[in-house]
C-alpha cells in the first residue's frame, strides 16, 4: 500500500486502530513529520485545537502534501477551520468523526462491525482514503463539505443520547415499580420503539457491565459539541441539554471513566453506587445541600433514605436547567 500514518491523541482508540491499520499492511511511521497520514482523535475540542494548532502543532510539524484525519467529535465550524489552515499550508483535511454503533461493547474500537466513519471534506480526500477508513469501521458515509461529517455525527449523537436516556428511565421506573423490566422491554421492542444498540445496552445494565471502551467521557464530548454547533446557529435544543445534565451528573459522583450502562447507577440506591466506585457526596459538594421538598414526588417514594441526599443534588442539577 505504501501509505504511511501516525495517531496523535487518546490511546485507548489509537491502539487499537493503528493496530488493525499495520495488519492491513499500512505502514506506522515513526513521527508526524515522515506520516502521510495523521488520525487524531480526542476527548475535547479544546484538546483538537492544541493539537492541530499549538506551537509545533499539526499544520507546522505536518509534511506537505499530508492528510489530516480528525476522528474524534468537534463543531463543523471548527472543521471548516481545521480545513482552511490545512489548505493554506498545503495539507488535506478531513472531519470524519467515528459513531460507536454498540456502546456497550467492552472491546468496541477494535471491532470495525461496531464502528462507522461520517465524512466531510473533499471528494478526491474521502476517495483517497476510502481503503484506509474502511479497515477502521465497516460503514464509511460521505455527507459533503467539511463539517459535513461532524453535523451528521452531531445528529445521530442527539437522537442516540435520548435514546439512552429514555432506556434508563424506562429500567429506573420498572426497578422502582419491583418488576423484572425484561419483559416490558421485549414489548417495547416488538412494538418497535427499541432500537438493537439501546437493547443491547440494556442487556449492559442487566449484567451489570458499567466499564467499557466507549466511556460516558466520549459521549459527553459528542453531546457537548452538537449543543455547540446548536448554539452556533442560536439554536436550543432543551432535551439535547437535558441528556447532557444526566450525563454530567454521572460525571461528577465519579463516573466519567465509566462505560454509558453506569447511567443506571444514578437512579439506584446509593449502596450500588458505591459498589461501582461513585460517591454520591461529591454532587453534595458541587451542587450544595437543597432542601428540595419531594414529598409530593412519587418517583422517589421507592427509594430509601440513604439516596435521599442523592436525590436533592439531581434535583439541583435540573433546576439548574433553562432552555433560555
Amino acid at each position: 500500500m505504501g501509505m504511511s500514518f501516525v495517531f496523535v491523541g487518546d490511546v485507548k482508540v489509537g491502539e487499537p486502530l493503528s493496530r488493525r491499520l499495520t495488519e492491513a499492511g499500512y505502514l506506522a511511521a515513526s513521527e508526524v513529520a515522515s506520516a502521510d497520514v495523521v488520525l487524531t482523535f480526542c476527548e475535547s475540542q479544546a484538546a483538537t485545537e492544541d493539537v492541530y494548532f499549538e506551537t509545533n502543532g499539526l499544520v507546522q510539524t505536518c509534511m506537505p502534501g499530508a492528510y489530516l484525519v480528525d476522528l474524534g467529535a468537534t463543531t463543523p465550524s471548527f472543521s471548516k477551520e481545521i480545513q482552511a489552515v490545512a489548505l493554506v499550508n498545503d495539507l488535506h483535511a478531513i472531519d470524519a468523526p467515528l459513531f460507536v454503533d454498540a456502546p456497550a461493547e467492552p472491546d468496541v474500537f477494535e471491532r470495525p462491525e461496531c464502528l462507522r466513519v461520517f465524512c466531510g471534506g473533499e471528494d478526491d480526500d474521502v476517495n483517497e482514503l476510502r481503503p484506509l477508513l474502511e479497515v477502521l469501521a465497516d460503514e464509511v458515509l460521505y455527507l459533503g463539505p467539511a463539517g459535513s461529517g461532524q453535523t451528521a455525527l452531531a445528529v445521530a449523537t442527539l437522537q442516540n443520547a435520548a435514546q439512552i436516556a429514555s432506556l434508563m428511565e424506562a429500567d429506573a421506573l420498572c426497578r422502582a415499580s419491583d418488576v423484572d423490566a425484561q419483559p416490558f422491554m421485549e414489548a417495547a421492542i416488538d412494538a418497535g420503539v427499541v432500537s438493537n444498540r439501546v437493547r443491547s445496552l440494556h442487556e449492559a445494565v442487566r449484567a451489570e457491565r458499567f466499564d467499557g471502551a466507549f466511556t460516558l467521557e466520549m459521549l459527553m464530548s459528542e453531546l457537548t459539541m452538537a449543543l455547540a454547533a446548536a448554539d452556533d446557529v442560536d439554536l436550543i435544543l432543551p432535551q439535547g441539554e437535558a441528556a447532557q445534565h444526566l450525563l454530567e451528573l454521572l460525571a461528577v459522583i465519579g463516573g466519567s471513566d465509566k462505560g454509558v450502562a453506569a447511567l443506571s447507577l444514578i437512579y439506584g440506591e446509593e449502596s450500588a453506587c458505591a459498589k461501582h466506585g461513585l460517591d454520591w457526596t461529591r454532587a453534595e459538594q458541587v451542587y450544595g445541600d437543597h432542601d428540595h421538598d419531594h414529598d409530593d414526588c412519587d418517583c422517589h417514594h421507592h427509594h430509601d433514605d440513604e439516596r435521599s441526599d442523592g436525590y436533592d443534588a439531581f434535583g439541583s442539577l435540573f433546576d439548574g436547567y433553562s432552555g433560555n
